[in-house]
């Protein structure tokens, strides 16, 4: 019984020898502390990834989206629809070969 009435007056904190128990007491604090902002650092590098596993989601649908865009313009049929007002239009006849001979 006395020994929990010594613990619950913190008789072990002003005592004699309470140097070792508030060293103890000190280090055990630094290192929660240091355990705290450690799990927080690591929670904002984990929220900073899936930030930008998001942008790079938007990124590469983008690019898909673009390629796409760039597929449809490029086809003959497109560019033949946008430059008949302006009179040009597939070549009638095939080109021709013109070979050059060296002497």
């Amino acid at each position: 019984m006395k020994k929990l009435l010594s613990i619950l007056k913190m008789d072990f904190l002003v005592n004699d020898n309470d140097f070792k128990n508030w060293r103890v007491i000190l280090f055990l604090s630094v290192l929660s502390l240091i355990m705290i902002a450690s799990g927080h650092a690591a929670d904002r590098k984990i929220f900073h990834i899936a930030q930008l596993s998001d942008d790079l989601k938007m990124l590469k649908s983008q690019f898909v989206e673009q390629r796409t865009v760039l597929m449809n313009l490029k086809m003959e049929t497109k560019i033949i629809k946008e430059l008949g007002p302006l009179g040009v239009g597939p070549a009638k006849s095939p080109p021709i070969k013109i070979i050059v001979k060296q002497n």
